[in-house]
């Protein structure tokens, strides 16, 4: 499949992911990690499926474990659907390399 058949599936995402950007703008290999983080962070299970189809489990997962930020809830699930540990994603070793406020 091409880009141009793979860059139309992009309007098939949930309209309230991309509302900062230009969905004309994005490139589906280009901006892969932004689409990739909008998705798991706020999409909905019908966002996940398309995801799925456009980019594939194994990319999905080199994606998300080099992600800097993603929220708890987020990141467990990635752990449990792909048998990972909160270790193995970036977001979590760098949260424990910084030191809390109150030193807690």
């Amino acid at each position: 499949m091409n880009n141009l058949n793979l860059n139309s599936k992009l309007s098939g995402f949930s309209s309230v992911l991309f509302w900062d950007v230009d969905r004309k703008s994005l490139d589906i290999i280009q901006s892969k990690k932004l689409i990739i983080e909008r998705v798991l962070e706020y999409g909905l299970m019908e966002d996940w499926k398309l995801l799925r189809k456009i980019y594939g489990l194994d990319e999905i997962k080199n994606v998300a474990q080099n992600i800097r930020s993603i929220d708890d809830v987020t990141l467990s699930f990635l752990c449990h659907f792909f048998d990972l540990k909160k270790t193995d994603f970036r977001c979590y070793t760098r949260k424990q390399s910084i030191p809390s406020f109150w030193g807690f």
